[in-house]
């Protein structure tokens, strides 16, 4: 049966119930989706054969331990500031206890790219080097920020580009034998900006169901209800759940501002590895506002081996309680791994909204 958007949670979890299916393993790619699942405690309404699985959509809990030790180095050199987001300050590096918030003065929080710009410009003394995480829904923003520094002359300023996209990871986790999940809740705030057809190739190729879904817990229940759907049919296709927001087409001007800018290029995703032609690199008339080439940074080197499982949680692989240091030795005051330092990551989401 089709819902509107005013059916009531009691209708869509009954409807779930009634569909024709023994069991079913459904992944959400993106951290809000994450806590606002564990928020709303939906994993516990859904009947007991119906999993939810957290993805690789938490740019923090994706970014490896390597790169940041070599962020880390850039700490050390006389006159630089490093500005990032909030959740950035946190994260471990290969050594556990040391990161960014530990160095002091040399680095400072900012909430957008333009704001390291504008820092830049009032500080031209010193190097200003602006953290570009995230995935297609922050790259326009920090696009935008590298043209206007080339515009104002501002020269002290420079981005290590960290940017991730969202198709080539999950084409890997496709591609990968042990992969079990049978649908994807896709990332509404990706999809605003690429378009909903950006994921037209999970149906078409894969003959999965793929659901955009906003954020709010009726959206994401409506968006479940839709992926089981389809599944118990057997008629893979991609809905919009999220079209109050997300286009078909995307955001022209915010997609010409990322093609401007940055190129595709591999790139490693923590706990996952290298993904050819999964990251974005900053373009060869903008060189000059790249900060890994500006001092020489070594980034995407191995990782090292260690007993966080934060790799096997976004790969939908482990839940996060199953780690062995969840709730012990990696807790959010003290996190060990990416998962539980970032508040979209998987860990420390089920920690904060845990069942006690």
């Amino acid at each position: 049966m089709p819902f509107e958007r005013n059916a009531t949670a009691e209708e869509i979890l009954a409807a779930i119930r009634d569909l024709p299916l023994e069991s079913a393993c459904l992944m959400e790619v993106c951290g809000t989706h994450t806590v606002a699942i564990a928020r709303s405690g939906l994993k516990q309404m859904l009947p007991p054969h119906i999993k939810l699985l957290s993805g690789p959509g938490c740019p923090v809990c994706v970014t490896p331990a390597s790169d940041i030790d070599e962020i880390l180095s850039l700490t050390e050199r006389p006159n630089v500031t490093i500005t990032t987001y909030g959740d950035m300050l946190r994260v471990p590096g290969s050594r556990h206890g040391d990161s960014l918030r530990r160095r002091g003065g040399s680095v400072k929080m900012v909430y957008s790219a333009l704001d390291a710009v504008d820092l830049a410009e009032k500080h031209p003394d010193r190097e200003v080097v602006f953290l570009g995480v995230g995935f297609e829904t922050t790259a326009p923003g920090t696009a935008i920020a590298v043209e206007e520094a080339k515009r104002r002359g501002v020269t002290n300023f420079s981005v290590v580009p960290m940017l991730k996209t969202v198709e080539p990871v999950l084409r890997a986790l496709i591609a990968d034998p042990d992969f079990a999940v049978q649908g994807f809740l896709c990332p509404g705030h990706v999809a605003a900006v690429t378009g909903a057809e950006a994921f037209e190739f999970l149906p078409r190729e894969f003959a999965l169901p793929a659901v955009v879904s906003g954020f709010e817990p009726m959206d994401i229940l409506l968006s479940v209800y839709h992926l089981l759907k389809q599944l118990a049919e057997g008629k893979p296709a991609l809905e919009n759940e999220y079209d109050r927001v997300v286009p078909q087409k995307g955001n022209r001007l915010a997609i010409q501002a990322m093609e401007r800018c940055f190129a595709p290029c591999d790139t490693v995703w923590r706990g996952i590895g290298m993904i050819p032609m999964s990251g974005l690199t900053l373009r060869e008339e903008y060189e000059a506002f790249d900060a890994v080439k500006k001092f020489s940074l070594r980034m995407g080197q191995p990782e090292k081996q260690t007993a966080c499982r934060c790799g096997e949680v976004i790969t939908g692989k482990r839940a996060a309680e199953d780690c062995p240091l969840f709730g012990t030795v990696c807790v959010p005051e003290n996190p060990v791994g990416p998962c539980m330092v970032s508040g979209e990551g998987a860990c420390a989401a089920a920690y904060q909204y845990r069942i006690v």
